[in-house]
């Protein structure tokens, strides 16, 4: 059974910083493209990075230069920094990859 578990949401006032996780059990990530989405609310789910098996990565310009996504395929796992951030980064974070979701890890950037 694949699994993908989001970690290290929270409350952060606004320039503030926080880094994601993704933890995926029941698959090897090795080599396939894995993806984070937000949700805002009453908003349509959105990518904000993606990387590939090689570690190239993308971004859409809402988030470029303030988000980084990387990988650890030794631990399955992959990250998002989440930097400088604003309160419209507010949402739900989730990653995902082939046809497998995680189920989110909230975001609130507030003062």
């Amino acid at each position: 059974q694949v699994r993908l578990v989001e970690s290290g949401g929270g409350s952060v006032q606004p320039g503030g910083s926080l880094r994601l996780s993704c933890a995926v059990s029941g698959m090897s990530i090795s080599g396939r493209v894995i993806g984070w989405h937000r949700q805002a609310p009453g908003k349509l789910r959105e990518l904000v990075a993606s990387i590939t098996g090689g570690g190239s990565t993308n971004y859409p310009d809402s988030v470029k230069g303030r988000f980084i996504i990387s990988r650890d395929n030794a631990k399955n796992t992959v990250y998002l920094q989440l930097n400088s951030l604003k309160p419209e980064d507010t949402g739900v974070y989730y990653c995902y990859t082939v046809a497998y979701w995680g189920q989110g890890a909230q975001v609130t950037v507030s003062s």
